[in-house]
């Protein structure tokens, strides 16, 4: 096996060090382009706006979300980690996961398009890793309504 010892890769066009070695680390000077599909490990961490603190990439970002439309035929508008929805009942529709979540103390965040001025949204969980139940008020009656928009953060399975 051939190999390469250096501590720092340098470009042509400055005296500036490009990328800097020690041990198993490596840091990357100025703006880093990185093209095609890349795969970051669920340790992955970012330093925060400004700068204090560093967050867990993986723990931060949603795992599912979608937007639906519950009128006439349910429709999904569009989606991450949503397989499919099912229409049980007025105002009342199932997200099937593409991925179950690992268990089923995840959190969810709602919204809807209003229809009037006393409309609510009541989310079901059932306590299912692979599904969530999504209901619909409006003045203390289920209703459908053209937009149901739902982002859920928890751990996958």
């Amino acid at each position: 096996m051939s190999r390469i010892k250096v501590d720092a890769i340098q470009g042509t066009s400055g005296s500036d060090t490009a990328i800097t070695l020690s041990g198993a680390n490596a840091t990357v000077g100025g703006t880093l382009a990185v093209t095609g599909v890349h795969t970051i490990g669920n340790n992955a961490v970012y330093t925060s706006d400004g700068g204090a603190v560093t967050q867990n990439t993986v723990q931060g970002i949603a795992k599912c979300w979608s937007l639906v439309n519950q009128t006439s035929t349910q429709t999904i508008l569009d989606s991450l980690n949503v397989s499919s929805i099912a229409d049980f009942n007025t105002g009342s529709t199932t997200l099937n996961f593409t991925n179950s979540f690992s268990n089923s103390s995840y959190s969810h965040t709602n919204g809807l398009q209003r229809a009037g001025t006393s409309d609510f949204i009541n989310t079901g969980f059932d306590s299912r890793t692979t599904l969530c139940d999504l209901e619909m008020f409006s003045g203390g009656s289920a209703t459908d309504t053209s937009k149901v928009a739902t982002a859920i953060h928890g751990d996958l399975a």
